[in-house]
C-alpha cells in the first residue's frame, strides 16, 4: 500500500507527458464497432454494444481495453484525452446499462469487448500477448471482476491469465451498489457475493494495480473496499498486486494520475520476451 508524500507533486509534473499534443506520435482511430454477434441482439444492444480503437503507428504495441465509469447506469465509450498517444492502443467499449438491462449483463458484455480484441488486435498491429484491461469507477468493477472470477471469460474461451494485467480505477470490491439496488438492496448495507470481487480472491491471476483517490476525498469506503481486496490479495500470497492511494485527488479527477501509473505498468509487464 502506497501513499507517499511525495507522490502528488511528481504526479503533477508528469500528467503532461499523458496528454496528446503537438510533438505526439501519429495514430489512429475507428469507431462504432459492434462487438457484440447474434440474430437475437435488440436495438439496445446494437446501439450500445460497440467499441473504439484508437492504436499507434508503431506496430507490436501493447492493448488496454477501457471501460468507462458512471455507475453501471450511464457513460459513454469515448476516449478521454489523458488515455490517448502513450504508446499502446486503447479499445474503449460502450456497454449496456441499467435499468434497461441488470446484472450479470454488464460483466457478459465486457468479456466480450476482451474477446473481441484478442481476436482482432492483432489486425490493427498489436500483440495479443500485451493486453490488459482497465477503467474507471463502474469500469473499475468491470475490470476486477474480469480478471479475478474466471466465469466471464471462460464462454470465449479465455481466462484471466490471458491477460497481460489488469489496472481497475477507484472500482468497487463489493457488490456494486447499482446491483444491490437491483436487488432492493441499499447503498450503504454492504454485501460482498459471488458479484462482488472480494468473494473472488485468490492469487493465480496477471499482474493487478489497484488505485483509488485520497480517502479523505474519495466516495465513502472506497478506498477502504480497495485496501481491504489488497489486503486479501497478498494474504493469499499473490506475487504482483500493489495499491496507490492519490493524495488530494477526488474520485472524479483521479483517474488522471491514475493512468501515469497505469503508462508505467503497462511499461513494465508488456516488455518482450
Amino acid at each position: 500500500m502506497i501513499r507517499p508524500p511525495l507522490l502528488l507533486a511528481l504526479l503533477f509534473l508528469a500528467i503532461p507527458t499523458l496528454l496528446h499534443g503537438e510533438d505526439s506520435a501519429p495514430s489512429n482511430l475507428e469507431t462504432d464497432i459492434l462487438y457484440l454477434q447474434g440474430a437475437d441482439l435488440d436495438d439496445y444492444a446494437k446501439k450500445q454494444c460497440r467499441l473504439d480503437v484508437h492504436t499507434p503507428e508503431e506496430k507490436g504495441f501493447a492493448t488496454v481495453v477501457w471501460f468507462h465509469g458512471g455507475g453501471l447506469e450511464n457513460g459513454d465509450k469515448k476516449i478521454p484525452e489523458y488515455l490517448l498517444d502513450n504508446g499502446y492502443a486503447v479499445v474503449s467499449a460502450n456497454y449496456r446499462h441499467s435499468p434497461h438491462v441488470s446484472a450479470p449483463v454488464y460483466l457478459e458484455d465486457a468479456a466480450a469487448a476482451v474477446a473481441w480484441t484478442f481476436a482482432n488486435i492483432q489486425k490493427y498491429g498489436g500483440d495479443p500477448n500485451k493486453i490488459f484491461i482497465s477503467g474507471h469507477s463502474a469500469g473499475g468493477y468491470l475490470t476486477s471482476m474480469l480478471v479475478l472470477d474466471d466465469r466471464w471469460l471462460k464462454p470465449h474461451g479465455l481466462a484471466p491469465n490471458d491477460l497481460a494485467g489488469a489496472i481497475p480505477h477507484s472500482g468497487q470490491t463489493l457488490t456494486h451498489f447499482t446491483i444491490r439496488k437491483e436487488r432492493g438492496i441499499g447503498r450503504e448495507t454492504g454485501v460482498s457475493d459471488d458479484l462482488a470481487p472480494l468473494y473472488h480472491v485468490h492469487n493465480d491471476t496477471p499482474p493487478l494495480l489497484l488505485t483509488t483517490g485520497d480517502r479523505d476525498l474519495e466516495f465513502p469506503f472506497r478506498y477502504e473496499e480497495n485496501a481491504l481486496l489488497f489486503k486479501m490479495l497478498k494474504s493469499a500470497k499473490h506475487p504482483n498486486v500493489e495499491l496507490y492511494e492519490l493524495q488530494g485527488f477526488t474520485h472524479g479527477n483521479m483517474v488522471v494520475p491514475g493512468v501515469l501509473l497505469m503508462t508505467k505498468f503497462i511499461n513494465k509487464h508488456a516488455k518482450d520476451d
